[in-house]
């Protein structure tokens, strides 16, 4: 059989034609799922490239949208929405803090207000504390029995340092004694702890926490 050079020239310069035309439109990457997708428009605006298919709802989709339209615009370094609806023994927090611009959230570490959070809870006893609270309101004897200490001293000797924090208070309407967390908290309690869990998340890279924690 005889070939067609000339079409095959034809096809070759139809196919590079196309790989040109996608050069050009460019690459983004999609975080999710470390996998390219091409980026049709290949938007920019300011700094922020458009990041395309990041998520499937197109509500969310709208969202990033409109943050990355108002960081470029702006020139920020970062711009984070989130929400949310915490539910337990009886009460309730629902939270949306929208357009957070993320220069005022790294001025934390540089004032050290970051630093005296993380100490001021960064131990045990006094997560486990929260984490009881969190559940439902308890007595400090029941705070006892329930993270196992041996004494209403140890109890009182770290619900101080929350209470001062404002992070836990008395709630008398339930009767006496009773300790909840502040209901303005409960989202920064849970957000930290959706903080942690993306960085311990093994799905990208794993890491030896306790082994970093020791140096």
């Amino acid at each position: 059989m005889e070939r067609d050079y000339g079409a095959e020239i034809d096809g070759l310069q139809k196919d590079l034609q196309e790989i040109k035309e996608l050069l050009v439109k460019g690459v983004s990457i999609n975080l999710r799922n470390g996998m390219p997708q091409m980026n049709e428009t290949n938007k920019r605006v300011g700094h922020i490239e458009k990041m395309t298919n990041m998520h499937p709802d197109p509500a969310v989709m709208a969202i990033l949208d409109k943050l990355e339209n108002l960081c470029g615009s702006n020139g920020d370094n970062g711009r984070i929405t989130y929400l949310g609806v915490f539910a337990s023994g009886n009460r309730q927090s629902t939270w949306i803090r929208n357009e957070v611009n993320t220069n005022d959230l790294l001025s934390l570490i540089e004032n050290k207000t970051a630093e005296k959070v993380l100490a001021c809870i960064g131990n045990n006893d006094r997560l486990n504390i929260l984490l009881a609270i969190l559940k439902k309101p308890m007595t400090v004897a029941q705070l006892v029995e329930e993270c196992g200490y041996n004494s209403t001293g140890q109890v009182y000797h770290h619900l101080k340092p929350l209470t001062a924090a404002d992070l836990i208070t008395e709630d008398n309407s339930r009767g006496k004694g009773y300790y909840v967390i502040q209901p303005h908290r409960v989202q920064g309690i849970i957000m930290l702890l959706a903080g942690i869990s993306d960085m311990v998340d093994p799905q990208y890279s794993q890491g030896n926490w306790a082994e970093e924690a020791a140096d």
